[in-house]
C-alpha cells in the first residue's frame, strides 16, 4: 500500500524479487543455509588484538560500501536496485552480506523508507522526491561482522525531514562522545535522550544496539533511551553498535505481515544512524567510518 501524506508517501509491503546468490569463494556465516544464527555469548567479551584488527578492516569495508550505496540512492531508483548494487560491492570485497538468510531475511541489506523504522526489505518500489531512506549495510568478513547505517533524503524533502536525519546522526555521535573506559552503558541512552528532547523527536524503544564480533548480535544490549540499567561499565576491547532510531511522532510501531518491516503506527517518519565502535584505553574508535 502507499498513500501520500504531507509531501511523502506512507509505504508498506511491496513486491520482492528473488534472493541473490553469493560466489563460492566467499567465507559463509554458519546461518547461510538454515537461517538460524548460533546462540549469542552469555557475557560481554573483550576483543584481542587480532579480532580488533579484523573488525577494523570489516568496519571500514562496510562503511565504504554504505557511502557508495547512499550515493546511488535517488529518484527513480528502486530499493531492490540499491540492494543489488550493495550486494555486488560486498561480494567484490570478498565479504558475505550479513542480512542474507539471517533468520530467513531475503535480501542483502535493509532499506527503510519514510514510516518504516528499520528492517525494510528491499523491493520494487522506486524512490520518490520527498522520501527519506535509512540504509543498513552489514557484512561477514574473515570471520567477523561489520555493521553500520545512515539516512539520506531523496529530492525535495521538507525541513522536518532534514531535521530528523540530522538529529539521528547527532544523537549517535553525541552518544559515542559520551563513551569510554569506566563509563556506564546507560550514559548512551541518557545522552541520546537529551538530543531527542532538544530536537522534539521520540526514540524507538523496540530496537537496540548490540555487541558484535564473530557473532552478529550479542551482549551488551545497548538501550538508546534514558534508562537506569547501569550494571555494566565499558572496558577497553569491547565492541558494540550504537544505532538509535528517532521518530517524528509517537514511538509506537508494529511489524507487518512479512515478519520484518517495522512501521510507525501514526504513519510518521523515522531516521537511523549507526556506527560500530571500539572502547580503547583512552576513549573510543569508530570502526565503521561513513558519512
Amino acid at each position: 500500500y502507499q498513500r501520500r501524506v504531507r509531501g511523502y508517501s506512507v509505504v508498506g509491503i511491496e513486491p520482492v524479487t528473488e534472493s541473490l546468490t553469493v560466489p563460492g569463494h566467499i567465507i559463509l556465516p554458519s546461518y547461510h543455509r538454515n537461517g538460524i544464527p548460533p546462540a549469542r555469548p552469555s557475557s560481554i567479551d573483550i576483543k584481542c588484538v587480532d579480532e580488533i584488527y579484523k573488525m577494523r578492516e570489516a568496519g571500514h569495508i562496510t562503511g565504504g560500501i554504505l557511502d557508495k550505496v547512499l550515493g546511488a540512492a535517488g529518484e527513480g531508483i528502486s530499493t531492490d536496485e540499491l540492494d543489488r548494487f550493495a550486494h555486488s560491492e560486498i561480494v567484490a570485497a570478498g565479504a558475505y552480506p550479513a542480512p542474507l538468510n539471517y533468520r530467513a531475511f531475503p535480501k542483502s541489506t535493509c532499506t527503510s523508507v519514510n514510516n518504516v523504522l528499520c528492517h525494510g526489505i528491499p523491493n520494487t518500489r522506486k524512490l520518490r522526491s520527498g522520501d527519506i531512506i535509512s540504509i543498513d549495510v552489514s557484512i561477514y568478513y574473515k570471520g567477523v561482522f561489520g555493521d553500520c547505517c545512515s539516512s539520506t533524503s531523496i529530492g525535495e524533502v521538507d525541513v522536518t525531514g532534514h531535521r530528523l536525519i540530522a538529529a539521528s546522526k547527532r544523537a549517535t555521535l553525541s552518544a559515542i562522545e559520551a563513551c569510554g573506559p569506566g563509563v556506564r552503558f546507560n550514559s548512551i541512552g541518557n545522552t541520546i535522550g537529551k538530543v531527542a528532547e532538544e530536537e522534539r523527536f521520540s526514540i524507538s524503544k523496540e530496537f537496540i544496539g548490540h555487541g558484535i564480533g564473530s557473532y552478529f548480535h550479542g551482549l551488551p544490549d545497548v538501550y538508546h533511551y534514558p534508562n537506569s540499567a547501569n550494571r555494566h561499565v565499558m572496558r577497553p576491547g569491547m565492541v558494540f553498535t550504537i544505532e538509535p532510531i528517532l521518530m517524528e511522532g509517537s514511538d509506537s510501531m508494529v511489524i507487518l505481515s512479512d515478519g520484518w518491516t517495522a512501521v510507525s503506527t501514526d504513519c510518521k517518519r523515522s531516521a537511523q544512524f549507526e556506527h560500530t565502535i571500539l572502547i580503547t584505553r583512552d576513549g573510543t574508535e569508530i570502526l565503521s567510518p561513513h558519512r
